[in-house]
């Protein structure tokens, strides 16, 4: 297909606003509330199919089953805690955190910010996953788990 040179210079100026900095730094910002929401979620339906699904009463189990239950459902709570916190900081930033209102640092600020909202925000994936299968790790030896 040819494009004629007003198409072409309409679509480099739409590429440049998409991936400019600031835009970059939207993006990610917008994604980073998309996985702190859904964290959120996931850790609340997560406690509810456990408190729901599992056993009633972990004493019933054997002590190596009850100590893995109890295990694997404190390390995946608390990923899942630290998940949320990742979201959180990823989209809000720390508090007090400033830049100087110069052009320069400005446009610093925004592809150091977008950086560190990536690497929260892939930490925040990677931890959430942990807690979901620790979580649905513990529901399952309740089930499988022999009982006295």
């Amino acid at each position: 297909m040819t494009y004629t040179r007003a198409e072409l210079d309409d679509a480099e100026r739409r590429l440049d606003e998409m991936f400019g900095s600031e835009r970059q730094l939207a993006a990610a910002l917008h994604q980073a509330e998309g996985y702190r929401n859904f964290v959120a979620s996931l850790t609340g339906l997560l406690t509810a199919v456990f408190v729901l699904k599992g056993q009633e009463d972990l004493s019933k189990l054997d002590a190596c089953p009850r100590w893995t239950v109890v295990s694997l459902l404190v390390t995946g709570f608390l990923t899942l805690i630290v998940a949320s916190w990742l979201g959180v900081v990823a989209v809000h930033g720390r508090p007090g955190e400033e830049f100087y209102g110069e052009p320069n640092r400005l446009l610093d600020h925004e592809v150091e910010r977008t950086r560190r909202i990536w690497v929260l925000v892939e930490w925040s994936r990677w931890l959430a996953l942990t807690g979901v299968l620790a979580v649905a790790a513990a529901v399952i030896v309740t089930w499988t788990a022999p009982g006295r």
